[in-house]
């Protein structure tokens, strides 16, 4: 497909950080897109508002991944209608957002997003400027005092709509009523050269919204692309602009990062800018360390993660989280047993909770996957407790076979173990009668339980008295341990 395109390519006169782009039109019989790849109701979508009398275009991800051969997973369309036009068009429309209003066009299960063309900035009010203290609250763009976008709703059309976008690769449009492609800022060229190219001035649109580093990482590693010199320099120098972002907001970009299937290259390259310690700082200072488990456990995880997707199977970030979590998690329980005579498990809950908190000051965690995440720690822990019925209530624990994979990870990573992790892939396909063997074959409980003392008998004539004997500084001296 890129080498049809080659042809189109004439020399650019202009870059993409140009602020005239120079406009290319790609016909059908070079591009080579067949409708059938792209969804009905994409089609649907954008027939729909061309026959209102609006334009309408395929955008974004869905044609960059139909040039490079590859399958979309979901297709955007971008038009000159506003969000409330958008509506009346289709009765199965609702506008949400509030930063980026959007409209969501649904057809069955599939979700078709709509977006305005965006405009220029001319009118974006920073929210601590004097004329919005004034009760002009009601500006389409709105900046914060750093220069982050909080509200960007500004209208434009086709032309401004492609400079506003991120990346060149992802301000190509597609027509379907005359089948062309337009490119504004040089899409096509590097398609063609496997190359990541931000849009406009690289400090000013990461200022705008820092999650666009992310994206760069995130692009460059699924599409194997070389970023663009200026767009990679300023990911290296600019990489705090992050402590700006919500938490809710990098919880959904950790997600894309690391549940695209590509996980272990974009690991990699959050360090090499520089970017991990915004997303998780516990991780990062562990692997800083260059300890080789904590640098093979997160290189396993990440690697899992890819093959399951590749698969086709489930991904939990219960799991994703649990396993980045986990060094930091070590390291905190490591330094706790060092200074103070704790228990372990006294020494796993302070060092959770610690962990914890200090990840949620970074990127939000759902209880829904703050709860098993958890869950998949404690178990770690209990899997090595298999006597009597302990072993028969840990496999029927929900949770046993994302803790049982977690177990095989330490152990890839080169943690010994003491073999239990082919303990527990016997024991998972073993008959009652081979479970019940097994068990016995690991002997009596370590640490048997302790018989409660009796209390002696009273001597006659003694009184009997409920008060413990202190200490001069009024302390009670009893037995205080806890069991």
């Amino acid at each position: 497909m890129l080498n049809r395109l080659k042809s189109l390519l004439a020399p650019r006169n202009k870059t993409a950080n140009s602020s005239k782009p120079n406009k290319q039109i790609i016909p059908h019989s070079k591009h080579g897109i067949s409708e059938k790849r792209i969804s009905r109701a994409a089609l649907k979508t954008m027939r729909g508002l061309q026959d209102a009398g609006y334009e309408a275009y395929l955008v974004g991800g869905g044609v960059r991944d139909l040039l490079l051969d590859g399958q979309p997973k979901d297709f955007d369309v971008a038009t000159d209608a506003t969000p409330e036009q958008v509506r009346k068009v289709f009765r199965n429309a609702r506008i949400i957002g509030r930063r980026f209003q959007i409209v969501h066009v649904r057809f069955g299960r599939e979700i078709i997003e709509v977006t305005t063309f965006r405009g220029n900035h001319e009118d974006t009010v920073n929210r601590d400027n004097s004329q919005q203290q004034k009760g002009h609250t009601k500006a389409r763009a709105l900046s914060s005092d750093k220069g982050i976008l909080l509200r960007d709703n500004v209208y434009g059309d086709l032309e401004s709509d492609a400079i506003r976008r991120d990346f060149t690769i992802n301000a190509l449009y597609y027509d379907c009523s005359t089948q062309e492609i337009i490119d504004f800022t040089g899409g096509i060229s590097d398609l063609n050269n496997r190359r990541l190219s931000i849009i406009g001035d690289p400090k000013a649109r990461y200022r705008e919204d820092p999650v666009r580093m992310l994206r760069a990482v995130r692009f460059a590693s699924k599409l194997g692309f070389q970023m663009e010199q200026a767009t990679e320099a300023n990911i290296h120098v600019h990489s705090d602009y992050l402590a700006e972002i919500p938490a809710a907001r990098l919880f959904e970009e950790v997600l894309k990062l690391f549940m695209s299937g590509s996980a272990v290259s974009c690991l990699h390259m959050l360090q090499e800018f520089s970017l991990l310690e915004h997303l998780f700082p516990g991780l990062s200072i562990c692997l800083k360390k260059d300890k080789p488990f904590d640098l093979k456990f997160v290189d396993s995880a990440t690697g899992n993660t890819d093959k399951r997707v590749r698969q086709g199977k489930s991904v939990t970030p219960a799991f994703i989280y649990a396993s980045f979590l986990w060094p930091p998690l070590q390291a905190a329980m490591r330094q706790i047993l060092h200074d103070k005579k704790t228990s372990l498990n006294e020494a796993f809950y302070q060092s959770a909770q610690g962990v914890v908190s200090q990840q949620l000051s970074v990127t939000s965690i759902p209880k829904r996957f703050l709860i098993p995440m958890r869950e998949i720690w404690q178990l770690q822990y209990r899997l090595d407790k298999r006597t009597g019925k302990r072993a028969e209530a840990t496999l029927e624990n929900p949770r046993f076979r994302a803790a049982y994979d977690f177990l095989l990870l330490r152990e890839q990573a080169g943690e010994d173990t003491g073999g239990l992790g082919n303990w527990w892939t016997r024991y998972q396909h073993a008959s009652v009668e081979d479970r019940e063997q097994m068990v016995k074959d690991l002997g009596p409980d370590k640490k048997p339980r302790r018989r409660r003392k009796r209390k002696p008998a009273k001597k006659p004539g003694t009184e009997q008295t409920d008060i413990k004997p202190t200490s001069s500084d009024g302390s009670s001296n009893g037995n205080n341990d806890v069991h």
